[in-house]
């Protein structure tokens, strides 16, 4: 079996191949689906991301969202902790880079909220398995962001649904025990679900 950095270098390879008309057409097939599933026409609060590296973009289901009414939220690195919270985005948003170089809104703590306040969190990810295993960049960021999870078993908020391109399928991940899995995963060919 592969080691987790040896399946993330492969997986990030494969999806930074595409070309710009595939990410388009895997985009809009991913938005198609998402926007059929019952965990995302009930949400009011959902937090997304915006592609980096290859990864799938979810910018047709943020479009999508904005329309029906659905406050959107992305991810915002806190500062001096190694985890996430999620701050409002919209049309007017200012938008900077964090340390790491990813942009994310420029908003005020005091807006941000934190993932056991969301409805739905649309996340992704290096490569995923059809148990709901999922493999990311290797910062622990949304594990720890997702941790109440774990101490809260019975507590289901939000719902996580991870976002791939097909390729990004593997047979199978090895679950550590900080590993939060996922509920669903969509790409532009299927929805697995996990739970």
């Amino acid at each position: 079996m592969a080691s987790a950095a040896e399946i993330r270098q492969q997986k990030r390879r494969q999806r930074r191949q595409l070309d710009e008309a595939e990410q388009c057409r895997h985009a809009g097939q991913l938005a198609a689906r998402v926007r059929r599933l019952h965990a995302y026409r009930r949400s009011r609060h959902l937090a997304c991301y915006l592609a980096n590296d290859g990864e799938i973009a979810p910018d047709g289901i943020i479009e999508h969202a904005w329309r029906h009414g659905k406050t959107v939220y992305l991810p915002v690195l806190a500062p001096f902790q190694p985890r996430l919270y999620f701050a409002p985005y919209d049309t007017n948003c200012r938008l900077i880079r964090n340390r790491f170089g990813i942009i994310e809104p420029d908003a005020h703590p005091s807006q941000w909220r934190q993932a056991w306040q969301l409805d739905l969190l649309l996340l992704p990810l290096v490569a995923f398995d059809e148990q709901g295993n999922r493999l990311g960049m290797g910062g622990g960021f949304y594990d720890r962001s997702l941790a109440h999870r774990q101490r809260l078993p019975r507590w289901r908020k939000p719902t996580l649904i991870g976002l791939a391109h097909e390729l990004q399928k593997s047979p199978t991940l090895e679950r550590r025990y900080w590993d939060i899995p996922l509920d669903m995963i969509a790409t532009e060919a299927a929805v697995y679900h996990v739970r």
